[in-house]
């Protein structure tokens, strides 16, 4: 029996870890539905031989995931204060325990805080510009460590920057089908001084990271499911003689729910829901997960793919990301909604309007609320000494300072230095920007949809901001897009590694470059720790530190 397959030659496949020719002799010995899995999704990446390497596809994100936590959760509680945004979103997070909305504090309230003392805490509400989720997060440690410890507020924080290193292994090995890359992709992100500084400092832009990291993962989840049920349907469709019916062939089939989509837009819906830049990947990641459908059913044979995928799959995948975001979205505002004293709560009752009358009060008082919001974060554009243009956030030119004291005698010299610095590993970022071209390249020349797919990612993250150039902008903000980075870094690697099929002689070079530059990469984190976990130094070691004039 014979499958109906397009008509091109034989192509290498990079769904598995050794590429494969497509084999029509092949596909009819395998039947319908299984060879069109297999050129669709190639083998399943638990069914691969041996027990070590099941294993590993564990041991790999659990390996990097320990190296995370303990740089992230050693010492975490120093410094003890309130550094940087951390003014604001504590307060608000503990505020949030208290009435379940932001309120006002007292001129003096840090200092109060920091030594347990809740006092400063107002009746009056508090007008805030960010919704909800990051602060409900850091909220949670609060609740589980005390108010007044500063493990307790930077707690979730360090827990989702550890989970998000173990979420970029994770992609790393379902990308690329590696598990040298899943580690080196865990690895360099764990050691990163700028995604360390935003996993131990309680603000809101590691939350964003995270949940946007996790709901790409659910598409790649949901990539694989779309492909393996593309692959049964149209397989079940097939006549006695192996044959799929031409008109089965037109559009392609339905493919029904699709539960990690849902998932996905869960996860957007938290990361809209830490900050608005998130919008962006809504759209990006939409667009994606539609044209990883319409690429399946090209590649299956469906001759109209494109309205394929457009009348078939994305209004489900409009369905579930964006009707699912929004309720996700709209259900963190729970507090505000059963407040009787937040921001703008009943601005609706103070200013009717017959025409909207039909939109419930509270609804008509939030949409307000957004629109003021929106008003402030566009018209942002008060001068601040660690601002900086994205322009030269990929180079690591302007990091923030979060935190800088100069303690007397706790080093072992008279002069001190205590910071925390949000810069990067400048191998790891600049390596990261190299890779981006070559991606750029990939996708263009090869159609490498794995290159696309990181591109996607990036860009959703990092361009937008070009939107504004007159808002004051600040380079923490790229950590939303940092693990997208890395694993552009992870793949450019793989690119240095070599195939497994290639000479040996080729792949112990490329091993030993790979190796090189990761420990070089740990060497460097090594001698910037101190910039990143506010260890007193001999001011002269600080200084040695500071690599470019723009980080002081």
């Amino acid at each position: 029996m014979a499958t109906q397959t397009p008509t091109r030659p034989p192509v290498r496949s990079w769904n598995t870890r050794r590429s494969r020719i497509v084999d029509p002799a092949q596909d009819a010995a395998l039947g319908p539905a299984a060879a069109l899995r297999e050129r669709l999704v190639g083998p399943r990446l638990e069914a691969e031989p041996g027990t070590w390497d099941r294993r590993l596809a564990w041991l790999v994100p659990v390996a990097v995931g320990l190296v995370a936590g303990l740089l992230r959760f050693w010492q975490l509680d120093r410094p003890h204060s309130l550094i940087f945004d951390e003014t604001y979103y504590v307060k608000d997070a503990y505020s949030y325990l208290v009435s379940g909305v932001e309120r006002s504090w007292s001129e003096n309230a840090n200092d109060l805080f920091v030594n347990g003392d809740m006092s400063g805490l107002l009746a009056s509400p508090e007008y805030v510009v960010h919704p909800p989720v990051g602060k409900w997060m850091i909220a949670a440690g609060m609740a589980l460590f005390g108010p007044g410890s500063s493990f307790g507020w930077r707690f979730s924080a360090a827990l989702v920057g550890t989970l998000s290193v173990m979420m970029t292994a994770w992609a790393g090995r379902r990308l690329f089908r590696s598990h040298l890359l899943a580690a080196a992709a865990g690895l360099l992100l764990a050691i990163d001084g700028h995604h360390l500084v935003l996993s131990r400092t309680g603000i809101l832009d590691i939350f964003l990271s995270f949940w946007l990291l996790a709901a790409f993962c659910f598409l790649l989840l949901d990539r694989d499911d779309g492909r393996r049920r593309l692959a049964a349907r149209l397989g079940a469709l097939a006549g006695p003689d192996g044959r799929i019916r031409p008109t089965a062939l037109v559009t392609g089939p339905w493919l029904g729910l699709r539960w990690w989509r849902i998932a996905a837009g869960v996860c957007l819906g938290l990361a809209v829901g830490v900050k608005w830049s998130g919008l962006a990947f809504v759209a990006v990641f939409g667009l994606m997960t539609v044209l990883w459908d319409a690429g399946a059913r090209r590649e299956a044979g469906v001759r109209a793919w494109l309205p394929g995928a457009a009348l078939r799959d994305a209004p489900l995948a409009a369905a579930s990301i964006l009707l699912t975001g929004a309720a996700v979205y709209l259900a963190s505002w729970t507090g505000w909604f059963l407040s009787d004293n937040g921001f703008y709560r009943h601005w609706a009752e103070a200013n009717p309007d017959p025409a909207w009358a039909w939109v419930p009060a509270p609804l008509r008082s939030l949409w307000h609320y957004h629109q003021e919001a929106y008003a402030f974060h566009t018209g942002l554009s008060t001068p601040h000494p660690y601002a900086s243009s994205p322009w030269s956030w990929l180079l690591q030119g302007r990091p923030v300072s979060f935190y800088y004291t100069e303690p007397a005698g706790v080093c072992g010299t008279a002069h001190c230095s205590s910071a925390v610095l949000s810069v990067g590993n400048p191998l790891i970022w600049w390596g990261g920007t190299v890779a981006l071209g070559v991606l750029v390249l990939l996708w263009a020349g090869r159609r490498d949809w794995r290159a696309g797919a990181i591109l996607a990612g990036v860009a959703a993250g990092y361009l937008p901001w070009f939107m504004y150039p007159t808002r004051t902008m600040f380079a923490f903000y790229a950590v939303s897009f940092e693990p997208f980075l890395v694993l552009a870094l992870a793949m450019a690697l793989g690119l240095v590694l070599g195939r497994p099929t290639d000479p040996p002689g080729r792949r112990q070079a490329g091993l030993l470059a790979v190796g090189v530059f990761v420990l070089a990469a740990l060497a460097v984190s090594a001698y910037l720790m101190p910039l990143w976990n506010a260890e007193p130094i001999p001011y002269i070691e600080w200084r040695l530190r500071l690599w470019m004039p723009s980080w002081t």
